[in-house]
């Protein structure tokens, strides 16, 4: 009896964050950047051109259209539609993302292209504490440049745990659920200028900290 091919039992389109998360049901689990997508089309066109497909480091997908029970089709919001990933397709994509990105930066390398992948304006977001983290921090609200490296949530809690010794407790992944602009985020989600973001305890009782 031949093994049955792993199939997606979720697929979420995160546009702020420009992210496809998948899940297969052999327990696969893949976070492939629209841009990745975009560049590796199975569009024929694409696959065709040796060169690499260049400009799209701000490329999101706009909406997802099923293809029967085997495939869907991304909407790029700079017009590409062509590409049919079936569910072998999107696997593979997900398995060989580590390598297939790094060959792709090669090629881009090999062709003189070089990706704009720092933000261009300053990017301020307002921070809302709440629960015991305001009687921590002594405020509701802070607003925030953030730097280059401060790109989504995972990488803000980060710099809030690093900004003084007896923050690192209180701002641990685990204890802190968050929002973007009301909406749960994920820690893959991207900030950019002018969010808001409330950081909300899921514990009522707060960590231990040195000035405790």
């Amino acid at each position: 009896m031949s093994k049955e091919s792993p199939y997606p039992v979720e697929i979420s389109l995160h546009k702020k964050s420009r992210l496809l998360t998948l899940r297969f049901s052999d327990g696969a689990s893949f976070e492939l950047p629209c841009e990745y997508l975009r560049v590796f089309s199975t569009a024929a066109e694409v696959k065709a051109d040796p060169t690499p497909v260049t400009g799209k480091e701000d490329v999101n997908i706009e909406k997802i259209e099923p293809q029967g029970q085997y495939a869907i089709r991304p909407i790029f919001d700079d017009g590409h539609d062509t590409g049919i990933f079936s569910w072998k397709s999107l696997y593979d994509l997900g398995k060989n993302y580590p390598q297939n990105w790094q060959d792709y930066l090669a090629r881009l390398k090999a062709v003189g292209y070089e990706r704009n992948t720092d933000p261009s304006t300053e990017r301020r977001i307002k921070i809302f504490y709440f629960s015991w983290l305001v009687n921590k921090l002594g405020k509701q609200t802070e607003e925030i440049i953030l730097p280059p490296s401060v790109t989504n949530i995972e990488s803000l809690l980060k710099l809030l745990r690093v900004r003084k010794s007896d923050y690192a407790a209180m701002f641990e992944d685990k204890l802190i659920q968050t929002t973007v602009n009301k909406q749960f985020s994920e820690s893959f989600t991207r900030l950019e200028d002018g969010d808001e973001v409330a950081l909300i305890p899921t514990s009522p009782t707060p960590p231990a900290t040195p000035n405790a």
